[in-house]
């Protein structure tokens, strides 16, 4: 094998180690991305069926507000909470603990709102045979589902980026890329005790 030869073949492994390591980069880069796309996704569908809840919530009230007058405290800490919960939203590309707790701590607040507003209507058995309050407390009931199944899924996908960016070699690419692990949705301290309710 003569000189030129040689350096031929040092060019061509060179050449085949850029394409290589280009193509790592590029699969390692690209699937990153796709997996946070898919937490902000599933994060934006956690928001979605909360807001949903939040939506049925005036409803709810207006009906109960007929039939048991007496209760404004109960109801105003409702339409409270509510506000509440709307006003905090988490922008997915900044969500990190602090910033899921607090939106956990305002949707607590008012699923306890919630709570103490069914308990009232145990009351009210002209309110619990209304069509419309049914009606109501079924979609309400449903959209509870929703966003247990949205919170899984959300923590699902952040299970599988986090494992993917912390595999080497894709922790080098993830460091050098800035894409940083994400936090799951946790229950909230304490949220294994029923709220008590007092009247």
């Amino acid at each position: 094998m003569n000189k030129k030869q040689k350096t031929l073949l040092i060019i061509g492994i060179i050449i085949l180690f850029v394409i290589i390591i280009f193509s790592s980069f590029k699969r390692n880069y690209n699937s990153m991305v796709i997996m946070d796309e898919t937490v902000s996704g599933n994060w934006s569908q956690v928001e979605n069926v909360y807001q949903r809840r939040a939506d049925l919530i005036p409803n709810l009230v207006n009906t109960v507000k007929g039939y048991a007058k007496h209760e404004k405290e109960t109801l105003e800490g409702v339409i409270e909470a509510r506000a509440k919960a709307t006003s905090t939203t988490i922008d997915a590309s900044k969500l990190n603990a602090n910033s899921i707790q607090q939106f956990q701590a305002a949707q607590d607040g008012l699923s306890s709102a919630l709570s103490k507003l069914m308990v009232v209507v145990e009351r009210y058995p002209d309110l619990k045979a209304n069509e419309n309050f049914r009606d109501l407390q079924a979609q309400l009931e449903g959209t509870e589902n929703r966003i247990s199944v949205e919170r899984r899924n959300f923590n699902e996908s952040v299970k599988s980026y986090n494992a993917f960016i912390r595999q080497f070699p894709k922790n080098i690419y993830a460091n050098m890329f800035g894409f940083e692990k994400r936090e799951y949705f946790k229950a909230m301290e304490g949220s294994e005790k029923a709220p008590e309710v007092k009247f």
